[in-house]
Parts: C-alpha cells; structure tokens; sequence
C-alpha cells in the first residue's frame, strides 16, 4: 500500500506534458526508460514513468534509496551521464548499475521554482548509449528546466500537495 508521499508524488507527476517530456528524453538518448523520481533524503518515488524496456516501475513506485544513483544527485545537484558502465572506470564496479544490469544512464536535478530539490529526471538502458556529447546533455538539461517548471506551477496551484514538506538544500562545508 502506497503512503501519503508515494501518492502525492504519482499526482504531481500524472501530467501529460510531463509524459511528453519522458517520451521526448527517450527519443533523444535512444534509452528504453525514463522516469521523473521525487528524491527525498531516505526515498525514490517514481512520480512519472515510461518504460519500454520492462523495468516494471509506475508511478508512485519505490527503489531502495541506497541503491540509486540519485541519491549522489541529491547530495551534490549535479547531473549524472554515463555512456558506457563497463567503459566507463569511475562506473564500471559501482554496485547499482552492476544490480540493475543497465549500460548507460542520465539523471538530471530537478529544482523547483523555490529552490528546493524535488528530485531527479533520469533515464536507463540496458545497452550502451551515445549521451554524453554537449548538444544531448544541453538538451536534456532543458527537459529537467522544463519539468521544474510543470512541477512547481502544479505545486503551487495543490498547496496541499506540498513538495518541499521534507526538503532542505544541502549546506557547503
């Protein structure tokens, strides 16, 4: 059974131009599944999902948060890209590419309007992909830009549906 935060996270993403998004990350990168998560210290919750490779994650589904990536992207707010796990030497033995089995990977912060850390946009797949050129990851980060801005306008219009309840941004030094 879902709780609160799992359903609110799934509400926040039911949104067809956030679906669009998934669908045009996929495009781009060639990747099989992309996923908009809300990452909180302790939790992924997939908010969005669009899986052609058979992951077998939907919304308002959770991943065990020491077995993500994300949880560095939470730490640092900075993005994430991996062409080719076993080419790549700072990837190729870290344990959640190895369990998951996937091959190359994106994940890009997603900051609301408010500054806050709402999550990650991230994309998987099993083969090796081409993602790392400027181009791709300019236009990748523009797709994060632009599902802040659909989750912050949905945010604000739901106060109920707060966010940012459980958020900090992390603090130098």
């Amino acid at each position: 059974m879902k709780d609160e935060l799992a359903i609110q996270a799934a509400e926040q993403g039911d949104d067809d131009a956030i679906r669009a998004i998934l669908t045009q990350l996929c495009d781009v990168t060639h990747m099989g599944f992309a996923a908009v998560a809300r990452v909180t210290e302790d939790r992924w919750i997939a908010c969005q999902v669009l899986d052609k490779i058979a992951f077998g994650l939907e919304p308002g589904a959770e991943l065990d948060m020491q077995m993500t990536i994300c949880k560095e992207i939470r730490q640092t707010e900075n993005y994430v890209v991996i062409d080719h796990v076993d080419a790549d030497i700072a990837w190729q033995k870290h344990p959640v590419p190895i369990f998951y089995g996937f091959k190359s990977y994106v994940s890009f912060p997603v900051i609301l309007a408010d500054g806050s850390f709402y999550g990650t946009l991230c994309a998987i797949d099993p083969m090796p992909r081409l993602i790392s050129d400027p181009a791709t990851v300019a236009v990748i980060e523009g797709f994060a830009r632009d599902v802040s801005a659909l989750l912050s306008a949905n945010i604000l219009a739901h106060p109920t549906r707060s966010a940012t309840t459980d958020v900090h941004r992390p603090q130098a030094g």
